[in-house]
């Protein structure tokens, strides 16, 4: 019986450590003007991979909606200036940029 109540006390604590560590994540949803063509999103992606700290794996691109999603580790910032550089960098305009924490 003891056994299983440390069990379970180790494992809700192990739980608690990974939600905290996935909960410090932020996912950006970027709009951007220009984005017209596969080419154009390949420059974004490109250029969003050379961050460290994105997520390759939960990058978005829509190009009917001019919509850029990306999440980014703990501790990494994307200041509206730093987007504005690297979307201008692509060949696309920056509109806004909208951040929530995850």
């Amino acid at each position: 019986m003891i056994s299983r109540h440390l069990t379970a006390l180790l494992l809700a604590s192990l739980l608690g450590s990974w939600s905290a560590a996935a909960l410090a994540d932020t996912a950006y949803e970027m709009r951007v003007d220009g984005l017209a063509c596969p080419y154009c999103a390949y420059g974004i992606e490109k250029k969003l991979k050379q961050i460290d700290g994105v997520d390759h794996e939960s990058l978005d691109i829509d190009l009917n909606t001019g919509l850029v999603r990306v999440r980014v580790a703990d501790g990494v910032t994307l200041s509206d200036e730093r987007l504005r550089q690297l979307f201008s960098d692509a060949g696309v305009t920056f509109r806004s940029v909208e951040r929530t924490p995850l």
